[in-house]
């Protein structure tokens, strides 16, 4: 069986040395994080690119509405109409 250090040195009347705690690394969570950061990063950009697409397209539809006008709306309202009486 292995002898344990603190108490073998305290019962031969030794030096009671207790070493330090490791010191934390955090060379082994860079890689995780860089990744998340990354996906992250990536989604913000897919929703920002999307808003700016939605908004061109509504921005689009806008100025074709207000081109028609009037008479937009009645060819639409004509053409559509139910047939049936």
């Amino acid at each position: 069986m292995a002898t344990h250090t603190p108490t073998d040195h305290y019962t031969r009347g030794g030096p009671h040395i207790i070493p330090p705690p490791p010191t934390p690394q955090i060379r082994p969570y860079m890689g995780p994080l860089a990744f998340g950061l990354a996906v992250a990063f990536a989604l913000m950009g897919l929703a920002a690119a999307a808003m700016a697409l939605f908004e061109f397209a509504i921005r689009t539809a806008a100025v074709i509405g207000s081109l028609s006008g009037p008479i937009g709306v009645g060819i639409t309202l004509k053409l559509f109409h139910s047939k049936a009486k």
